[in-house]
């Protein structure tokens, strides 16, 4: 790449980006015309070549006119120069061609002009040097004066690298830099730009006025991105990275696809790898159901499991739309990926109907249950309490109890740590749901119950991860409840890769955890959100920052941290990030007592019963007293409509027997 200095300036660079395309066009051709005669005056005066003497004006007139006329003809003149990549070469080269020809006709045509072959072969390499040299001079002047132009420094001279430059030649991208770790590299170039080590990149940013930085090696392990993403974060520049390389081998992305860096590269560990005879133990050549298919966990846990190639994956899903995407997901994964034996089954339904689902599984010979259809917003199961239990209890009771009738193998319960000394209602109602299955494992019968509890995970819906992006790209505030609170975090592959595994492992009534780490600072993780973005955070330090973090308080019945366990009884399993919790339970005849008087009380939309309910079953669970404020305002209009309701009938009833 040659380099030049910016001597173009911006405002400039502005007038000639305003022109309209025509203008442009013919500026090009302009310029090319002179090249033109320029060349051919050269060429044709050169020492020792042999020239007729007559005819000289005409060449010099005519060849530009009419190659140039039949250059834009040809539709030579429709790119712009600033953007040509390889056709502008091609450009050149043609007009060169053109209008070699039109010599070797014009000797034909006027023997006094004779052109001997020497003329145009030097012809032809002047107008390389001013047709050509001309427009890589003027595309690199017009890219270093764009106020639009992105000066970024590329992480990785490899081929990911050098692919990348090509990719980005053209547009609104100017690579100032490369580094890499490789040694070897150090003080090469590629494509004309020189690399350096990683230990310059301060002065590299500072120097050459890096705006962003490009991760292209796509092949690196999850532990050393971080290691450079916590580099670069001091340094106020935007990180971007090209696809994971298991990506680019699949098809599903191009090495040229740059994207945000994955919070996952900063929050996230290298994953362990499964231990084979577990991952699908309860999928490999089995009918499998998950309920909740389309949801963040139940859509991830379709893709694996397809990729284990079950016999038959029923997908049942209450939303329309979210079965429509994951069915429509899982048959392109199963026609790309040669699985076209596997029956993909779409249904719609709500895991409340319990024969309904005893009709799916046996309809389907169902082996394998995995339930992870529930309603995990904490706020909003909060201010819909009745909804929330009939959803995360009744749903996991009814299935549970089809699963038994109907022989299943295997039910896993995807639950949360929420579930852990819950102060809140979706916690309450997750806690049951593992207290239900312990039951009935209690009870007795051929299917074998577990449950699998882990934190948050990335990107899910409902997390602060697409929020925190949603709120930057808007340009702040980014809003944390607490300078305080924290959360356990895990990428939705690898929960679902350990719920897998975990369900394997099961004896009966087991309640697994999954090592989510260190919890997670929740507005560390904001700060490192607005700092991957090349932007700077607003406080009382820094006045003139991009964005400010706003703490909103706590929302109702939320808990500034959350644990994993009820007490600290543990014990390990084969699996290095899978623990066993040994937690106690309700005998079978307890909960099912239970279970009645809570349908009763879903029925007669008593919600300070339910929570009454709740708080026996669950004895760690203490509802807030704001919470209760909801309760009476619900109960309160519960009591409203129904007296509506009733002055309603008494008039109708007035009105008829008069």
């Amino acid at each position: 790449m040659i380099s030049l200095p910016t001597v173009l300036p911006t405002h400039l660079h502005r007038a000639v980006a305003g022109l309209s395309r025509t203008a442009k066009q013919f500026i090009l051709v302009a310029f090319d015309l002179t090249a033109i005669a320029a060349a051919l005056a050269i060429a044709l005066h050169a020492p020792r070549i042999p020239v007729g003497s007559t005819g000289l004006d005409l060449l010099l007139i005519g060849i530009p006119l009419w190659s140039v006329a039949l250059c834009w003809l040809l539709g030579l003149y429709r790119t712009v120069v600033r953007s040509a990549g390889a056709r502008g070469p091609f450009a050149i080269g043609a007009i060169a061609l053109i209008t070699a020809g039109l010599l070797a006709l014009t000797n034909r045509v006027i023997p006094q002009a004779y052109v001997s072959a020497d003329v145009i072969y030097r012809y032809c390499f002047y107008l390389l040097v001013f047709a050509g040299g001309g427009r890589i001079v003027a595309r690199d002047l017009l890219r270093r004066s764009s106020p639009n132009m992105h000066k970024i420094l590329v992480y990785g001279a490899g081929v990911a690298g050098r692919r990348l430059s090509d990719a980005l030649v053209s547009g609104h991208w100017r690579i100032v830099a490369f580094v890499d770790d490789d040694k070897q590299m150090r003080r090469a170039t590629v494509r004309g730009i020189r690399v350096y080590s990683p230990h310059k990149i301060p002065e590299l940013v500072k120097r050459l006025g890096v705006r962003q930085v490009l991760l292209a090696m796509p092949s690196l392990t999850r532990r050393r991105r971080r290691e450079i993403i916590e580099a670069l974060l001091p340094l106020g520049v935007a990180v971007r990275t090209v696809p994971d390389l298991t990506d680019i081998v699949t098809g599903a992305a191009r090495l040229e696809d740059v994207k945000d860096v994955n919070v996952a590269d900063v929050l996230g560990r290298d994953p362990v790898p499964p231990v084979a005879h577990l991952l699908g133990a309860c999928v490999t050549g089995e009918a499998v159901l998950v309920t909740g298919a389309g949801g963040s966990i139940g859509s991830e846990l379709c893709r694996q499991i397809l990729r284990l190639k079950p016999r038959r994956l029923v997908l049942l899903e209450i939303s329309e739309h979210a079965l429509y995407q994951i069915e429509r997901e899982l048959r392109a994964i199963a026609a790309a990926d040669g699985l076209h034996a596997i029956e993909v089954i779409g249904l719609l339904g709500n895991a409340n109907h319990r024969q309904r689902i005893r009709q799916i599984l046996a309809a389907y010979e169902v082996a394998t249950i995995y339930h992870a259809a529930a309603y995990k917003h904490v706020p909003i199961v909060e201010s819909n309490i009745i909804e929330g239990v009939r959803n995360n209890v009744i749903s996991t009771w009814q299935v549970a109890e089809a699963a038994v009738a109907c022989g299943v193998s295997t039910f896993v319960l995807v639950s949360t740590d929420k579930a852990v000394n819950p102060t809140n209602v979706m916690g309450a109602t997750k806690r049951m749901a593992e207290i239900v299955l312990q039951g009935l494992q209690k009870h007795g019968g051929s299917t074998r119950f577990c449950m699998v509890r882990f934190g948050n995970v990335l990107d899910s819906s409902g997390s602060v991860v697409p929020l925190f992006r949603e709120q930057i790209r808007a340009g702040g505030p980014v809003t944390v409840t607490h300078p305080e609170v924290t959360r356990f975090f895990m990428t939705i592959p690898e929960a679902v890769n350990l719920v897998l595994q975990a369900g394997s492992m099961g004896e009966g009534g087991d309640v697994f955890v999954l090592d989510m780490g260190k919890a997670v600072r929740i507005a560390s993780l904001a700060r490192r959100m607005i700092e991957l973005s090349g932007l700077t955070v607003r406080d009382d330090d820094h006045p003139d920052g991009d964005i400010e973090i706003c703490y909103s308080g706590l929302r109702p019945a939320e808990k500034l941290y959350e644990e994993l366990v009820i007490g600290n009884s543990t014990t390990g399993t084969e699996h290095p990030r899978i623990l066993r919790a040994v937690e106690h339970a309700l005998p079978w005849s307890e909960v099912k007592t239970l279970l009645g008087e809570l349908t009763l009380a879903l029925e007669r939309f008593d919600c300070p019963t339910v929570i009454d309910i709740l708080q026996r079953a669950v004895v760690e669970y203490r509802a807030v007293e704001s919470h209760f404020d909801l309760v009476d305002r619900a109960q309160g209009n519960l009591e409203v409509s129904l007296a509506s309701i009733a002055s309603n009938v008494t008039q109708l009833a007035a009105h008829r027997a008069n």
